[in-house]
């Protein structure tokens, strides 16, 4: 049987732009540890789907944790934004808890 991984990555060969499956690669990779693939995907994400708001919090995180705190604070601020236009209350505070604890 196909890992998770591999699995993602076929069905993303048959929907191309299905948010959900490429935030899911996202973070596989991130799991596994690779955090320039997981960027890589986040990155794609936020530009062909900059309303996916799930996707601010955990690039944020994987900023910081690459050490690029200014990235990371960009992050958080744009996900703040579009968590208020979605009026997504949740995540609006789990993003600026996030970004609290970072400053």
């Amino acid at each position: 049987m196909a890992d998770r991984l591999t699995q993602l990555l076929n069905l993303i060969a048959e929907m191309p732009d299905d948010a959900f499956l490429k935030y899911g690669i996202a973070l596989e990779y991130v799991s596994r540890g690779n955090d320039n693939l997981a960027l890589q995907h986040f990155l794609e994400l936020k530009k062909a789907q900059p309303q996916y708001l799930a996707l601010y919090y955990q690039l944020g995180k994987l900023y910081e944790r690459l050490q690029q705190n200014d990235h990371a604070i960009l992050s958080y601020n744009e996900g703040i934004e579009v968590a208020r236009s979605k009026k997504d209350s949740h995540t609006l505070s789990e993003l600026q808890s996030a970004l609290d604890e970072l400053l």
